[in-house]
């Protein structure tokens, strides 16, 4: 079966990517930040049984909307304006009981290690609605205005894009971004991306002699908030592409969650997705989603994400994930971190081996206020076939992110970075 929607909804929600030739020139000016007006504090997140890293943990400052993220890792490190009267962190993640931890147990420079505990669920004292999972998805959708902000906001985050050739790093992008977001019941007020201050990595190698991009940054991340853009896996087809069931209850936040499975039907020919919806139990909110694109059929996923590519050249999509975390405060959900991973393999005519890449956007919403509530000058707004490494420049001062809260770089990507500005410095001749 074929469906009339198909290629727009998952052209819209994947990190649109394209070969081609060329560099460009780099613009901008920049913004440095006060670095004497905030705090500082560092730590790692995991398992108290296992003692394994909680990658993507979700680190709020209890009054303030201030948060962040833990990386893959589980590190993190938060700041907090001095002057602020915040005493207090609170650390979730999925399946795991909330931790509140006072701030004077961290060490100014040292890294606290967070342990949390996993929760258990006693399903006898679960009541399950009587209801399939399609009737709790329509509820679901009925529920969006009372679950999510009416009014529109704005939002400060941080965004990290990259790339990949195998194993090493040839892309490395971040970048402050202020985000309009429209309100959640009203359809026509769509989210605007403006960027503030952003870097990149000091080389960006040619690849196969074709430069590989990804078209959208930071405004791909935003439309994963699929409760504001429910076409996304919620469309008024949806009933006609997937099988929803309820497959699971756990706890997130400390709050009871259905987990909600979908996958297409099987006489759906086009790519669609298959994934978990965690809906709050009590209220039927959506509050973190998990889905991948079904790549079987390699070519129909292709066109999905290649825009131009040279003669001779062809993708094979191997993976592409996608991940989107809301926050609560007050009884309201908030769109507060996203992640999307796309690999797939490169082969050549004439050449006897492929070449894998595997691209990452990841953005993290670190604050938010009702107060200067402004859609962004068109000539300011990052636009759907804009390139963020186009946008941002070069710079090496480790102190460049100072004042604002960002995603710590894993390991591989710190090394990765120390090891482009060194080839950059060596190609220029300004290494000491």
């Amino acid at each position: 079966m074929k469906t009339s929607a198909a290629n727009r909804n998952i052209w819209l929600m994947t990190a649109l990517l394209f070969l081609g030739t060329g560099l460009f020139a780099l613009p901008g000016n920049e913004e440095l930040a006060d670095t004497t007006n905030y705090k500082s504090f560092y730590g790692k997140v995991i398992d108290s049984q296992s003692n394994k890293a909680l990658p993507f943990a979700t680190i709020e400052a209890l009054g303030s909307n201030t948060a962040t993220v833990s990386n893959i890792d589980g590190n993190f490190t938060i700041k907090i304006e001095r002057n602020a009267d915040i005493n207090q962190l609170k650390i979730s993640y999925i399946g795991f009981q909330n931790q509140v931890v006072d701030l004077n147990k961290f060490n100014d420079k040292r890294s606290f290690t967070i342990e949390l505990e996993p929760s258990s669920v006693q399903l006898k004292q679960v009541t399950i609605r009587p209801k399939n999972a399609m009737e709790l998805i329509s509820d679901i959708l009925d529920n969006i205005s009372n679950n999510y902000s009416e009014d529109p906001m704005m939002m400060r985050g941080f965004y990290r894009e990259t790339i990949q050739r195998g194993r090493n790093y040839v892309s490395i992008s971040e970048a402050i971004i202020d985000v309009y977001k429209g309100s959640y019941s009203n359809e026509y007020q769509m989210d605007q991306v403006k960027l503030f201050k952003g870097r990149k990595s000091a080389d960006v190698e040619k690849m196969d002699t074709v430069l590989f991009k990804v078209q959208g940054g930071p405004n791909t991340t935003i439309l994963m908030d699929v409760v504001k853009n429910p076409y996304i896996l919620l469309s008024d087809e949806y009933l006609n592409i997937y099988d929803f069931i309820i497959s699971d209850v756990i706890t997130i936040n400390d709050r009871l969650h259905y987990v909600i499975s979908f996958s297409q039907k099987e006489y759906v020919d086009d790519p669609y997705y298959r994934g978990r919806l965690y809906v709050e139990m009590d209220r039927l909110a959506i509050t973190e989603a998990e889905f991948e694109l079904n790549v079987e059929n390699q070519d129909e996923a292709a066109r999905l994400f290649i825009q131009r590519k040279p003669m001779g050249m062809s993708i094979i999509p191997e993976r592409a994930a996608y991940r989107a975390k809301y926050s609560i405060d007050e009884d309201k959900w908030y769109f507060s971190y996203a992640r999307a991973e796309v690999k797939f393999k490169v082969n050549w005519k004439k050449k006897l081996f492929n070449t894998t890449f595997t691209t990452m956007s990841e953005l993290a919403i670190t604050d938010r206020t009702y107060e200067g509530i402004e859609k962004f000058a068109a000539r300011e707004r990052f636009k759907s076939n804009d390139i963020i490494n186009e946008k941002v420049y070069i710079f090496f001062d480790q102190g460049f992110w100072e004042g604002y809260n960002v995603i710590e770089p894993d390991q591989s990507i710190e090394s990765a970075i120390r090891r482009l500005n060194k080839k950059y410095l060596r190609r220029n001749g300004n290494e000491s």
